[in-house]
């Protein structure tokens, strides 16, 4: 970081140009009609009732009623209207705009094409001339009109844009905002004539809707992860962010090279990661024909799996680990994939391992040891084509059971979430005004549970909706206040708004967390429409603590996510976030000084807003693998994997059942959670550890095992004979941090495992310290 380092002139230069720079924010969208102009005009008229000059152009309404009473308190400056092959098109008036001189000019199309005799061919070249004499611009774009994502598009969905933008349009914004929309939403819009007649047939298929949502989502995620890192560069931050996975493969030039690159391209487009491959080749010696021979194919795979590959010279084998570690961090690497060791416990211990001199140097990364494929099971994991299950008694008459729990199941009221990456995002402003649509057409709709936290605008959306009383529960001399579910269920309406799905009821109620009432709401056949923020998710709590500093107590299961019908992200700008806050709409003024200098800091808000968009990426891509496995951009999955979680009873096992959770549930893997006791008597606190473990894994819908031995000495073993008996294809274990004299004297489990499983992976956790800088 070069805080103090004197700028040269051309830098200010450019900084006085930017100042007469006009902005330029973007609003994208999967597919027309997910209500990218509403939020443009929306905020059009945020920004007037601040007093700021606005005016609109070449604005597209459709005629949808609600997008048209957005702009009748906006001043319009008429545009220039002509007609391309039977349809209106219509071009920025640049000489009345730039005579009328808003401070603001909202315009759709951002992938227009002009006529053959304005003054640029572009509507992008129009917005770029507008800003460079002071104006600023809002405007709207679809996902596929980017040029980058055109053919991608096209190939999964059929679908294609009429005009497109260049690849790196969106890195000319100063903002850009995604408003997502779930396909169930927009196939109801289809439904009820809201798009119009015109739409694209493909457009009303449930799988491609999912396949361009996925896409926004990810190509988001990119673009704030690009915001993280430079805002984490300035301030001298080193390593990975935590919001999102890169791998590192340190592959050689031998025959099993090619079989760790495929294993790293495996894990990260599972975890939807970046693929980094290093291989570091002697400086003293040449590469012999069979090495040039397995470069070049690496080299060659590495181009088909869209990874990116360096060679470094090495100027001696026993500088590799320091080598490596330090090229991770550089690389913000969040895990090395590399080879295991071949020798035996006496071979470690005076000629060294690779392995283990990694595991002592790094910090915040873990480690994925790759078992050697080609001597156990041969290359099993090169990639295979999956097969689609066939039902083999889908001509067998159901039982009566099977047809009572599937008449359950109709029953069962719908269920939708709004997600946030952060409090004042919107979600509960989003959900009245949902409900208040819903009360419109009819539907019996009513709040549930409202917590509007004195925020004006969010209440004023209630409208005419009816709020069910809230039940009085008498608690240690106090009277609180709790969500009255069995009134709900006694009014029984159709449709029940409840905020805050990750709330800790008043003890001595009947459930203890807000999202069991929901549950029995669900199952009593009331829809419910909530609301939670990403960071409440029960398998994100580490990661949440790594990117904010802050523990969040409040949790919700994922299942509980994935059992929803919808979700939906309600994305903001950090920028956005922050104005909100300083204008008291999130907290009372007196607090927002210090939320700004806590929770609300720009890091953390960009890490969360990532962190929410890949969570529901994944989840978007979840639900496309279970309607069709081919429409799912990440692809069909390759193996069977058993993923085996080796706890104790320190704090960082919790943060290992997270883990193995979530590597589980990407990879649609069985996982296993074990303890092995060795103590004749457990105190109370070594029971109360255990129960909070077993609870946590019974909150990520998996099961804890426990085991007993005689002796510390008997832990590995009995561990090492589990995991064969499930069969394990991956074990995660906590890194160790003895010193390295007790590696001479006694074997840890980590070094055990590494030596004697060897016909497993092993993922070796790292410890998350905040206090690493190198």
């Amino acid at each position: 970081m070069s805080t103090y380092r004197r700028k040269t002139p051309e830098e200010i230069l450019y900084s006085i140009s930017k100042l007469h720079r006009g902005r330029l924010k973007i609003i994208i969208g999967s597919v027309s009609g997910a209500g990218k102009t509403y939020h443009m005009l929306q905020e059009g008229n945020l920004l007037k009732k601040q007093g700021i000059d606005v005016v609109i152009s070449a604005v597209s309404t459709m005629q949808r009623l609600e997008t048209v009473q957005q702009t009748l308190e906006l001043e319009r400056v008429p545009s220039i209207h002509w007609m391309k092959d039977g349809k209106e098109q219509k071009d920025l008036p640049l000489d009345d705009i730039l005579a009328r001189n808003p401070e603001v000019l909202l315009v759709d199309g951002l992938a227009h094409r002009n006529r053959k005799e304005a003054k640029f061919q572009t509507r992008l070249e129009d917005i770029k001339y507008l800003m460079s004499h002071g104006i600023s611009i809002i405007t709207t774009i679809n996902v596929y009109e980017l040029e980058s994502a055109d053919e991608f598009v096209y190939r999964m969905t059929g679908i294609r844009a009429e005009e497109t933008v260049p690849s790196d349009t969106l890195e000319l914004a100063d903002e850009v905002r995604l408003i997502d929309v779930s396909p169930e939403t927009m196939l109801k819009r289809i439904d009820e004539g809201v798009l119009g007649d015109k739409t694209h047939p493909a457009i009303s298929r449930r799988g491609n809707l999912g396949v361009l949502r996925e896409l926004a989502l990810r190509l988001m995620a990119e673009g704030v992860n690009d915001s993280l890192e430079k805002h984490r560069e300035e301030l001298g931050l080193v390593g990975p962010s935590g919001a999102a996975e890169r791998i590192l493969v340190s592959a050689n030039y031998h025959w099993n090279g090619s079989l760790h690159v495929r294993r790293g391209q495996q894990i990260a487009k599972r975890l939807n990661g970046d693929l980094i491959v290093v291989t570091f080749v002697s400086s003293k010696h040449s590469l012999t024909q069979n090495q040039i021979q397995f470069k070049n194919s690496i080299k060659k795979l590495v181009d088909k799996v869209d990874a990116t590959f360096e060679e470094l010279p090495l100027p001696h084998a026993r500088k590799l680990p320091g080598m490596l570690v330090r090229y991770a961090v550089a690389s913000k690497v969040t895990r090395i994939v590399m080879g295991h060791s071949k020798k035996n416990r006496w071979q470690e211990r005076w000629q060294g391992s690779i392995v283990n001199r990694v595991l002592r140097r790094a910090r915040n990364i873990d480690v994925f040891v790759m078992v050697d494929r080609a001597e156990h099971e041969g290359e099993r994991v090169l990639p295979v084509k999956a097969k689609p299950e066939q039902s083999r008694d889908s001509f067998r008459r159901l039982t009566s059971m099977e047809i009572e729990r599937k008449i359950e199941t109709i029953r069962h009221g719908t269920f939708k979430v709004y997600i946030g990456a952060a409090p004042g995002v919107g979600k509960t402003y989003k959900m009245l005004q949902e409900g208040n649509a819903l009360l419109n057409k009819g539907i019996d709709v009513v709040i549930g549970l409202l917590e509007t936290h004195g925020r004006k605008e969010t209440a004023e959306q209630v409208g005419t909706l009816t709020t069910v009383p809230r039940a009085k529960i008498n608690y240690q001399s106090t009277v609180l206040e709790e969500m009255d579910t069995d009134e709900i269920i006694a009014r029984h309406p159709e449709v029940v708004l409840v905020d805050e799905l990750a709330h800790t009821n008043v003890p001595g109620s009947r459930n203890k967390k807000r999202y069991d009432d929901v549950l029995r709401l669900l199952e009593s056949g009331i829809s419910v429409i909530s609301t939670v923020n990403v960071q409440h998710l029960e398998s994100l709590n580490d990661a949440v603590e790594h990117l904010t500093g802050v523990r969040v107590r409040e949790t919700v299961p994922d299942a509980i996510l994935k059992m929803a019908d919808e979700v939906e992200l309600i994305d903001i700008t950090p920028q956005m976030l922050q104005q909100r806050m300083r204008d008291g709409k999130i907290y009372a003024m007196e607090k927002v000084d210090q939320a700004l200098g806590s929770f609300f800091k720009v890091g953390n808000l960009i890490a969360l807003r990532e962190l929410a968009l890949r969570e529901i990426a994944d989840d978007v891509d979840e639900r496309l693998e279970a309607w069709n496995q081919n429409n799912s951009i990440r692809g069909p999955l390759r193996r069977r994997e058993v993923i085996f979680v080796c706890v104790d009873l320190s704090p960082r096992s919790e943060r290992l059942i997270r883990r193995g959770f979530r590597i589980a549930h990407r990879l649609k893997a069985e996982w296993h959670v074990f303890y092995v006791n060795c103590s004749a008597r457990m105190s109370e606190e070594d029971q109360k550890r255990l129960d909070t473990l077993k609870q946590l894994c019974e909150r990520l819908g998996g099961k804890m095992e426990t085991a007993e031995c005689a002796s510390r000495k008997g832990i590995r073993e009995t561990l090492l004979r589990r995991i064969n008996e499930v069969q394990a294809t991956q074990l995660i274990i906590g890194q160790c941090r003895r010193p390295l004299w007790y590696t001479f004297f006694k074997e840890t489990v980590v070094h055990y495992m590494l030596r004697a499983a060897r016909h497993t992976d092993i993922l070796i956790v790292a410890d998350f310290d905040p206090t690493v800088t190198e």
